[in-house]
């Protein structure tokens, strides 16, 4: 397996892992795969990174522009992160994650957020402490790594597409 960005010919086999890989998810929608596709064409799909193996891309990763309180540069949204259904559960989805908090550690962002299990993120350093929160999430599932020493307060807003 490796990592690369997203080329313009993914964006077709993307839709359909994202669909693919949230379909049979109790928590989901359904809307995920339209989701990626509305921040691409917003202009906010800041970092994307496939996984391939085998000429199949088997997952992907979606970072976005988020806003944390008043700090409006420099923090990033996590997803939709997809898998393909027949490589959950393999590490593929954790590579990803990795290998997108390094690009974005390495290129000078502040941090990231996300709303997940925290059993899943803290593997990765996202905490929840309460000081972040989101639309009435509990404060659990709303959790966010710092790349530096910055402690993120506020009401956390992710890109005008994950948003609707």
């Amino acid at each position: 397996m490796h990592i690369r960005p997203e080329t313009p010919s993914d964006i077709k086999a993307l839709h359909e892992l994202t669909y693919a890989a949230f379909e049979p998810m109790s928590f989901s929608d359904n809307s995920e795969a339209d989701l990626l596709d509305n921040l691409r064409s917003d202009g906010d799909l800041y970092l994307s990174l496939v996984a391939i193996d085998h000429d199949r891309i088997i997952g992907h990763i979606a970072f976005s522009p988020a806003v944390i309180g008043y700090e409006e540069l420099g923090w990033f949204g996590i997803g939709p992160v997809s898998v393909a259904p027949d490589r959950q559960r393999s590490g593929v989805g954790s590579a990803l994650m990795a290998e997108g908090l390094n690009r974005l550690r390495v290129e000078g962002a502040k941090g990231c957020a996300l709303t997940g299990n925290p059993d899943y993120y803290s593997r990765f350093g996202f905490v929840s402490d309460g000081n972040v929160t989101y639309s009435g999430t509990p404060n659990k599932f709303v959790q966010w790594l710092a790349f530096k020493d910055d402690k993120p307060t506020g009401e956390l807003r992710f890109s005008k597409a994950l948003q609707e």
